[in-house]
Order: C-alpha cells, then sequence, then structure tokens
C-alpha cells in the first residue's frame, strides 16, 4: 500500500504541467550572416522510437503517441560538409542492448532505418566531402552511427570531450568505438541570441554552435543560416519535442532522471531558446527527436 502511494506521488509529480519562466529576447534584428549561395541543409532519417508525450514533457498526454525521430542533419558548405549527428548505426540491435537505459527500453519500442553513412554512400562521394560530425551531444542514439564513419573527424568541445572521459555509462558507446578521430573547437565571448559564447564554424555565420549545457556537459545548439533566409536551430536533446520550447516546459522528472542531466542548466537553456522562438518565429526549432517544425527535405533533397 504505502509502495502504491509512493509510486502515485511520484507520478503526480514528474508529469503535472510545468512552464518554463523566460523573458522576451532583447533584441532588435538577427545576427549578421554571409551563408555562400552553394550552402544547404538535408534531412538523413536513421529510425524511430515510438512512447508517449507523457514522457516527452511535462504536461504531455499518457496516450498521446509520439514518433521521437533519429535524424541526423546534413549541413553543405562549399568549405565542407557537416553531419550533425550520426543517429542510428547499421549496428542499432547491438547498441540498443548495451547503451540503451533499461526503464527506457522498457517504455518504447524502436524501429530500424538506413545509416546515415549507407544514405551519403548511395550518393557517390558525398562521404568525402565530409568535414567532420558535428556532436549536439555524446549518448548512444547521437553515436550509433559512428561505427560506419571510421576516421571521420568528429567534432566535440572541451566539456563533452570532458564528460566522455569521465567514463558514464552515459558514453559507453561511444568509447567502444576507439579510435575516434576528435577534433575540438572552442566557444568565444561572442554573444550570439542571447547565448554569452559562440564558435562561427566556417566563419560567415552560417554554422553557429553556442553552448547549451545539462543534458549533458558539453550539449550545444547550432544555428544554421542558409543562403534563402531560412533559418534552423539543432537543438539537440535541450527539449525532445517541440512543445518543449512553444510551451515552454522540462522534461518530466523521471525523464530527467534516467539521463542524469542538470536540471538548472536545461531550464535556463529552455529559456533562452524560447525567448529566441518568441522574439524570432521564424528560426525553425529542431529538437532532434522531433522533425515535425520544418519538415527539411530528405536527403539528397534539400533546403537552400
Amino acid at each position: 500500500m504505502l509502495l502504491t502511494a509512493v509510486l502515485v506521488g511520484v507520478l503526480l509529480f514528474t508529469f503535472t504541467s510545468a512552464k518554463v519562466e523566460f523573458s522576451p529576447l532583447a533584441l532588435e534584428s538577427l545576427p549578421a550572416a554571409s551563408p555562400p549561395a552553394e550552402m544547404s541543409i538535408s534531412a538523413l532519417p536513421t529510425g524511430s522510437m515510438e512512447s508517449t508525450a507523457f514522457f516527452a514533457y511535462r504536461g504531455g498526454g499518457f496516450n498521446d503517441k509520439r514518433e521521437f525521430t533519429m535524424t541526423a542533419y546534413l549541413v553543405s558548405h562549399p568549405k565542407g560538409d557537416l553531419l550533425f549527428d550520426a543517429g542510428f548505426g547499421r549496428n542499432v540491435d547491438e547498441h540498443v542492448a548495451v547503451a540503451m537505459p533499461s526503464l527506457m527500453r522498457s517504455l518504447t519500442t524502436y524501429k530500424k532505418g538506413t545509416s546515415a553513412a549507407e544514405q551519403l554512400r548511395a550518393n557517390g562521394d558525398a562521404l568525402e566531402k565530409l568535414a567532420g560530425v558535428v556532436l549536439t551531444h555524446s549518448h548512444w542514439d547521437h553515436v550509433s552511427g559512428l561505427d560506419a564513419l571510421p576516421g571521420v573527424p568528429v567534432w566535440v568541445n572541451n566539456a563533452e570531450t570532458a564528460f566522455i572521459a569521465q567514463k558514464s555509462p552515459m558514453t559507453e558507446l561511444i568509447r567502444s568505438f576507439l579510435p575516434v578521430n576528435y577534433k575540438q573547437y572552442e566557444f568565444k565571448s561572442s554573444p550570439y541570441l542571447g547565448f554569452p559564447e559562440s564558435h562561427d564554424f566556417w566563419g560567415d555565420g552560417s554554422v553557429v554552435i553556442v553552448p547549451s549545457p545539462g543534458h549533458t556537459p558539453g550539449s550545444i545548439v547550432a544555428f544554421v543560416n542558409l543562403p534563402s533566409g531560412k533559418r534552423f536551430a539543432l537543438l539537440g536533446d535541450l527539449v525532445w519535442q517541440v512543445e518543449g520550447v512553444t510551451i515552454p516546459a522540462e522534461r518530466p522528472w523521471l525523464s530527467r532522471r534516467i539521463v542524469r542531466e542538470n536540471d538548472d542548466q536545461v531550464r535556463e537553456n529552455i529559456a533562452r531558446v524560447a525567448a529566441i522562438h518568441q522574439r524570432f518565429p521564424e528560426i525553425h526549432m529542431i529538437p532532434a527527436h522531433d522533425d515535425r517544425p520544418a519538415a527539411i527535405p530528405v536527403y539528397p533533397a534539400s533546403f537552400q
């Protein structure tokens, strides 16, 4: 009886709707960008998981079935193509068994797709143009596809490098792929849309990365600005579904504990992104596991 009462209490606490407080962004215009005419972005779906909104954001419905997409995004640029995350790989069955938390396995089902590497190889020499894979963070479902990209540079910041080195169970999979061709980038004290630091990857404002710690210490948000004027924010796992930004709301307690995130940092960065969304709704907010907001064309089609 006591156990039942405790479980009911946990569930009520876990899934009660709770908004993240934020203040409007005090900016008059979008940051300048000079993306080259050849630049584009494509989506490479690699599989998905099925669960419910109940586990995606506080206030989500238990009967609201959701597809949690596992999508890598290819940003083509004359200086080199960047793949944001690697999605599910060809050996995802093994990776799920080894790396996916047991509680999460019991609450979700997954479907395999075609790995990013296989999709790139099917398009001829695209793999050779990769300047690297930029990880939004190093959890298993974002690195599974790296096993088919040996030698390709994997770009991470210092905080995520240290997180991987701590040998957390959450980074066991990427450590099993050794040797990984890690490349590090650093943030400069250059504010960007309310974030205090940023890294302009190609120096033209087309791909700007900002630190968004909390889900992992080195988690990032990547702003992708196209020659057509279209703008995107690749949010990684700051939120799992777009309602995390539009309400805005954090993940429920149970989901946060499974991935062991820093609640205060996540709330702070959700507040930043929510403020950007309110001030500049033309920036398409793309959570890593929810491709509904923008419907980016599936590779080899693209937006420019």
